[in-house]
């Protein structure tokens, strides 16, 4: 009887092997529920965060930063978020963001004079979210929607001909998307959460809302 030489023997195995994965069924994993969440704050940048950061990366991005980085450092981090990933925030959403996340994650105060200018932006400044009646495709780039939803299939989320589908005969349909986009959820569509919207106007929900129901 020959034997095999070690070297010819692995070979041999690592074939066996191989035959036997390209004859098994795909694999299929899945992932666990999203399960980290930001940590609450009285600062404004707490709901703005969890509108807008929300829906591109899990808060774990956040919780594994260094600790004790300064308001500048997060507002920087915050920035780069705008100018490089292209997250669709405006400067004075930068600026409150980075203020919440400074004092919350990092070495910054709430009573911080900086923390403060940058949380409260002088009266007259734009503010944050949109107040003033959009065209519903406006609102949908602004706030990132198209990032997980499309109107003909699915992406991250239910495509919006399925959610009208869903709700084509509920008389209360109007008020359960209105009420799911501004305060978010999961488990309706599956495991991956939607982040709250609390910071768009009622006129700018109830548009958002009707685009959905009707896309």
């Amino acid at each position: 009887m020959k034997i095999m030489k070690p070297m010819t023997t692995l070979l041999f195995t690592a074939q066996v092997c191989f035959a036997a994965m390209a004859g098994a069924a795909p694999l299929s994993i899945t992932l666990p529920p999203e399960t980290a969440v930001l940590k609450p704050s009285t600062l404004p940048g707490y709901p703005l965060a969890q509108q807008k950061c929300s829906t591109c990366h899990s808060a774990d991005y956040i919780n594994f930063q260094p600790p004790g980085m300064s308001l500048a450092q997060w507002t920087g981090e915050a920035s780069k978020m705008q100018h490089v990933y292209g997250a669709p925030i405006s400067d004075q959403d930068v600026n409150v963001i980075g203020a919440y996340l400074a004092v919350t994650y990092g070495s910054a105060h709430a009573t911080d004079a900086d923390v403060q200018a940058a949380s409260n932006p002088p009266v007259g400044q734009a503010p944050a979210a949109p107040v003033a009646k959009v065209d519903a495709m406006a609102l949908l780039q602004n706030n990132a929607c198209l990032s997980c939803h499309a109107i003909d299939h699915k992406v991250v989320g239910p495509a919006y001909r399925d959610v009208a589908a869903k709700y084509a005969n509920d008389p209360q349909a109007l008020a359960k998307v209105t009420s799911s986009i501004q305060n978010g959820g999961t488990g309706k569509w599956g495991n991956v959460p939607m982040p709250p919207f609390a910071q768009l106007s009622p006129d700018d929900l109830k548009t958002l809302a009707t685009f959905v129901l009707h896309p």
